[in-house]
């Protein structure tokens, strides 16, 4: 009986943090266009970059540019 003391309350705070992650996801756009990023790998197009990232070695944007 004294374990749900401790339990009860530690799951209330999982459900909140899971609350607050999936509001986090929600308000950063994760959720915004779904069907059209599941169709995005069948068109082929190429892929952007983000500033702070690269392209991998083996891609075939790279080879292009050089």
């Amino acid at each position: 009986m004294d374990i749900l003391y401790l339990l009860i309350p530690l799951s209330a705070v999982l459900v909140l943090a899971i609350i607050a992650v999936f509001g986090w996801a929600l308000h950063n756009g994760q959720f915004d266009d779904l069907e059209d990023e599941g169709q995005r790998i069948l068109r082929g197009e190429s892929y952007t970059v983000d500033d702070d990232q690269s392209p991998p070695a083996d891609s075939p944007e790279k080879s292009r540019t050089t």
